[in-house]
């Protein structure tokens, strides 16, 4: 919980302007609150909000929430690779369901076997963050400046910093990989064709692209060889 309290903050600010933006969709307080206390996922969330709007189908909504949220399998595949093998399914199952950007962050920074009570003091911190966020939203939204609302706005991206800047001080193949990233994805937003690829998608080929690189150049011993 300690080591998750930075995101506890991140998702109390920026699931606040979801929480106004779910307002603005004519969601009530109990259903905001209910969607994000439920899903946990910030992008599938803010793009759930038209689709509502828009009064689509329920194989619509089905779509674009596997598009957007399709690179959780991936991460959710790197730390089965960190727990006991022996670990029960319930506990893979209540883990799975906790997965974000930044819970996985801080999951794959730890060095030793990855213990399903970690995971779940993480989401203690992450899940109250997203939900109570989300019901000051609904509520106090209006009454907020609206120089005070686009701060919190930003309070994402400091947080995103402060999960990924330590294990780049400590390994300097973290912090080529995390360079790395941010120019292909700089370069995937604004090059002409693949930019029209959906922001979802792009997350997933530069996640296979780089990590299957970077594991081909720079790979990780295991323990068992070490032990050899």
């Amino acid at each position: 919980m300690r080591d998750a309290f930075p995101v506890f903050l991140g998702y109390l600010a920026v699931s606040f302007t979801f929480g106004i933006a779910a307002r603005n969709s004519d969601l009530t307080v109990f259903q905001a609150t209910l969607m994000s206390l439920l899903n946990l996922t910030s992008a599938g969330q803010f793009a759930s909000l038209g689709i509502i709007a828009a009064s689509a189908s329920y194989f619509e909504m089905a779509a674009t929430q596997l598009i957007i949220n399709l690179r959780y399998s991936l991460m959710s595949s790197t730390l089965s690779q960190k727990v006991d093998t022996k670990l029960p399914f319930f506990h893979r199952a209540i883990m799975s369901f906790g997965v974000t950007d930044e819970i996985f962050a801080l999951g794959a920074g730890v060095h030793d076997t990855l213990s399903p009570f970690y995971c779940y003091g993480m989401m203690a911190s992450a899940i109250p963050g997203w939900t109570l966020g989300t019901f000051f939203g609904v509520v106090l939204g209006n009454i907020l400046p609206d120089r005070l609302l686009s701060a919190l706005s930003v309070a994402l991206y400091g947080m995103f910093i402060a999960i990924v800047i330590p294990p780049s001080r400590r390994n300097k193949v973290v912090a080529g990989v995390v360079a790395l990233s941010m120019l292909a994805s700089a370069l995937f937003t604004y090059l002409p064709v693949v930019s029209q690829i959906s922001s979802g998608f792009r997350i997933i080929i530069l996640t296979v692209v780089i990590s299957a690189v970077v594991a081909l150049l720079f790979p990780v011993e295991d323990k068992e060889d070490e032990n050899a």
